[in-house]
């Protein structure tokens, strides 16, 4: 499905950006676009690769004028780009807002304007019957987008999303700093220990993703189940395998 075609990754300096390169570097894509605001992770992930296959462009998914230059003759998008730490969202939510809402208009907007085929927007189980700010502007992005499928669903370009829980080890989330608090001899720092979360892999992520490409419908969401667990079972398991 991909073969000699652009492909283009919001936020690709993350844990899912960083996992579609290792999914699909070495195969026959053309090319791997790079979109984040991030020049540092950037140029580390350059030196790292060293492959010309792998486009960087610097920009936001806030400001539309980046986002459209970046945006030419690419055939799918995968928006990853998001404010996704729930406390940092509390505390600015018109952030999360401009980012993860707006920003994700921005995208379908400059996809619209380059007759891209596919773009899948990731989104989190927070989304549903949301309680944070983080959430609730997922929610609004996931809105954004079925509105958009539903508008221009005979324009050829596809519209649809994903959705999943706690991403295993991606950045940021809860595995790495319950490691590196159980290496540190430290208390683990936990809210609620009958809270649950749903798990996944970062390739699962990608898997998800790729379905999502090769099955959906304008508007569609798809949701992969997946194994769930408290994070009290969590955080004894890591300091018995510790």
């Amino acid at each position: 499905m991909f073969a000699k075609r652009v492909l283009f990754v919001t936020g690709g300096t993350g844990s899912f950006g960083n996992a579609v390169l290792r999914r699909f570097l070495h195969t026959d894509i053309k090319e791997i676009r790079v979109f984040s605001r991030d020049e540092k992770k950037q140029e580390d992930m350059r030196i790292e690769l060293n492959n010309p296959k792998v486009k960087f462009y610097i920009g936001d998914v806030r400001n539309y004028d980046s986002l459209k230059f970046a945006t030419s003759s690419v055939d799918f998008i995968f928006h990853a780009a998001a404010l996704k730490q729930v406390p940092s969202c509390e505390f600015f939510p018109l952030e999360a807002i401009r980012t993860n809402a707006i920003g994700a208009e921005n995208v379908m907007n400059a996809a619209l304007a380059c007759n891209v085929k596919n773009m899948i927007v990731l989104s989190t189980d927070k989304a549903v019957y949301p309680i944070n700010a983080m959430g609730m502007s997922k929610a609004l992005m996931e809105k954004l987008m079925i509105a958009k499928a539903r508008a221009y669903g005979d324009s050829g370009t596809i519209f649809c999303g994903t959705r999943y829980g706690n991403v295993m080890g991606s950045r940021g989330s809860v595995i790495p700093l319950f490691i590196s608090q159980i290496l540190a001899g430290e208390p683990l720092t936990l809210t609620d220990p009958h809270m649950t979360q749903f798990m996944l892999s970062i390739d699962d992520a990608v898997d998800l993703v790729v379905y999502a490409f090769e099955h959906g419908n304008p508007g569609d969401v798809f949701v992969q189940k997946a194994p769930a667990a408290t994070i009290e079972t969590l955080a004894r398991g890591l300091k018995k395998a510790a």
